[in-house]
């Protein structure tokens, strides 16, 4: 036991060394811990997060050192940690290397191009088919509510690896929000904060949650009146806000987002009546049962057509307001009741939104008339459902189902060509400057021997009644006795099929007047027809327009606006002379002259250029102007005229 006892602080300090040693070693083991992740962007904001990362790019075909294609993958993501819900969010995105954008998931072009769509100069992103983004508050928090992410793929023109094509800017541009300077982080992300103007209640929203409904020149309601499982009804109506829009024989185009088609309609018909995609599509095989020989309308993207006037009480397809004119909408101004155009159409859906509150309404609108205005549509917003009079009579309204508003406003892009053209011509000037050459456009055929480029030649006044084919030799005639230079190959024509003369018809002390002309050289009549001109020091002292109804554009200063009166507004086409073997065909014309007092303009020197419109529109479409004016070389005014007989007749006594 002694030895035991001896033995005992031996092992004791044999083995202490050792477990030092393990406890050393075990605690240099221990994971040290991690550094705690870097916190988001995201986090610091408060209001609406946009960020826009660049995924991937590759080269594609065809072989161009100078412009070569590379496709690229980025994402565009909207989060909202703001306090409120985000209705209908609108995000700018600044592309800015030639992009032709391909596909983009959950958003569509807010301007309702379809795509492939030229995005090079920017675009602005909608929310599809989730337009609607909720807030941390109201979710707990749950971002799949919150956010959303738009995958892009596209291509873009000449910027090749190691090179990053990222976009000047980002942005949110709802109503009410203000966004800082977008933030690169490294070279393949950028990112901003956007923040909720504090007096601002536009995304507040009215009418239990729907955003307030908007202003614009042309206004398309998508009310949906009847709505069952597998089909409903919907009622599209437009109405025009712009004293100076207008829209004949329209055309409305819009695309199907969910295999959706067109089985009857009411008030107006598709362009093409087309079943081919039904048939041999999914539709065919869902409904098995039904006669495609009664559907109207398989296309993704429809056209729709109003119907002529005689259509107007067909038991079938008439008896809808305001529809069956002929595609005609006039400015308001003119007569409100037919500013507007409704029709109807029954329209089926397919899985998985056979449910009677599953409505998806069309995207990428687009409507256009013959000779009218470009319009450009926003995507549709859910408003206030629309109010309707009671169908029976009863002194009470019926509520549609659902409703969403297009809001179409008129644009003038830099490579429209105009469709009609103004000529001017004065008392002092015994030369008349037609339309500019090619002001409609030119002829793309090869062959042809006039110059695009080369100004139009000066003609007498009488020459504008004759079509520009048959002017050649009253031209020639002309540059000859004003010893002008005749270009080889001769001037273009101007290709309109409808020119405007402006004529300064006299000028007093106390006022002065013009003529106004207006000639169709096209092959189709203009009814109610109308005319505007835009007299930048002029209209405060107009008078009178005498053979047309003319007042000064309410709302402006600048602009007077006529139109033909009961009986006279009608602008027929252009028609065979008297002799057609011999004679030319003759426009057809209205004349007025219109009166102008100087009292209310002190100042004014019509002579020199306030007596002659700055713009110039007919039937909504902005004409193409010359781009001279009449000069005072060749005539004496008249009030000068009298000035030196007098002057010369009193010098003539002094002697």
């Amino acid at each position: 036991m002694a030895e035991a006892d001896k033995l005992h602080p031996f092992i004791f300090s044999l083995f202490l060394p050792v477990s030092l040693f393990n406890t050393s070693l075990s605690q240099s083991q221990t994971p040290s811990p991690s550094p705690a992740p870097a916190p988001s962007p995201s986090d610091s904001c408060n209001g609406i997060f946009l960020s826009y990362t660049y995924t991937t790019g590759t080269r594609i075909p065809p072989t161009d050192p100078t412009n070569q294609a590379y496709r690229f993958e980025s994402t565009l993501t909207v989060l909202n940690n703001g306090r409120r819900e985000l209705k209908s969010w609108r995000a700018f995105v600044g592309f800015q290397h030639n992009e032709l954008l391909v596909s983009a998931s959950n958003a569509v072009l807010a301007d309702g191009t379809p795509l492939p769509a030229e995005v090079g100069n920017g675009t602005v992103f909608a929310g599809f088919p989730t337009s609607d983004l909720k807030s941390a508050v109201e979710t707990a928090g749950d971002i799949t509510q919150m956010e959303v992410r738009v995958g892009l793929v596209g291509t873009r023109f000449g910027v090749g690896a190691p090179d990053v094509p990222m976009p000047r800017n980002i942005s949110l541009v709802n109503d009410g929000y203000s966004c800082h300077n977008a933030t690169k982080q490294g070279n393949t992300e950028m990112h901003v904060c956007c923040i909720q103007d504090s007096n601002s209640v536009s995304n507040d929203g009215v009418d239990d949650g729907f955003l307030p409904r908007q202003e614009g020149d042309l206004i398309i309601m998508y009310d949906v009146i009847r709505a069952y499982d597998d089909n409903y009804w919907a009622q599209v109506s437009m109405s025009n806000h712009n004293p100076l829009g207008r829209l004949d024989n329209w055309q409305l185009s819009f695309d199907w987002m969910r295999e959706e088609f067109i089985y009857s309609m009411k008030g107006a018909y598709p362009y093409v009546v087309d079943t081919t995609d039904c048939i041999f599509g999914s539709q065919g095989q869902h409904y098995k049962s039904m006669d495609f020989s009664q559907v109207l309308n398989c296309e993704r993207r429809p056209t729709i057509i109003d119907l002529p006037p005689t259509r107007a009480n067909d038991s079938v397809l008439g008896g809808i307001p305001f529809c069956c004119r002929n595609g005609m909408i006039l400015p308001p101004l003119m007569d409100p009741s037919k500013s507007k155009s409704s029709f109807q159409m029954q329209v089926y859906k397919m899985p998985p939104d056979l449910n009677r509150t599953e409505i998806v309404p069309p995207q990428n609108w687009k409507i256009n008339g013959t000779m009218n205005p470009d319009y450009q549509c926003g995507s549709p917003v859910q408003v206030s459902p629309s109010q309707f009079p009671d169908p029976s009579g009863l002194p009470s309204e019926t509520a549609a189902i659902a409703s969403w508003q297009v809001v179409c406003n008129i644009t003038q892009s830099k490579e429209a060509i105009p469709r009609c053209c103004v000529s001017y011509s004065a008392f002092f000037n015994d030369s008349a400057i037609p339309c500019n050459t090619c002001a409609c456009g030119c002829n793309s055929n090869p062959s042809q021997t006039c110059s695009a480029t080369e100004p139009a030649l000066l003609i007498r006044p009488d020459s504008l009644l004759i079509p520009f084919e048959n002017r050649t030799a009253e031209a020639l005639e002309w540059a000859k006795i004003k010893r002008q230079t005749v270009p080889n190959p001769l001037p273009c024509g101007d290709n309109c099929g409808v020119s405007i003369n402006w004529h300064l018809l006299s000028d007093y002390r106390g006022g002065w007047s013009a003529r106004i002309t207006i000639f169709n050289w096209g092959e189709s009549s203009f009814a109610d027809w109308f005319t505007a001109v835009q007299l930048d020091k002029a209209v405060a002292g107009f008078e009178e327009v005498y053979a047309f109804n003319g007042s000064a554009l309410a709302g402006s200063n600048d602009t007077i606006f006529m139109q033909g009166r009961p009986g006279l507004n009608y602008l027929i086409a252009e028609t065979n002379g008297a002799n057609p073997k011999k004679d030319p065909r003759v426009p057809g014309t209205q004349q007025s002259v219109i009166s102008f007092t100087k009292k209310s303009t002190p100042g004014i020197n019509v002579a020199k250029g306030d007596g002659f419109p700055t713009k110039v529109f007919f039937n909504g479409e902005e004409c193409a102007l010359p781009d001279i004016l009449p000069s005072k070389g060749p005539r004496i005014r008249a009030a000068t005229s009298i000035f030196g007989f007098l002057t010369l007749a009193f010098l003539l006594l002094m002697l």
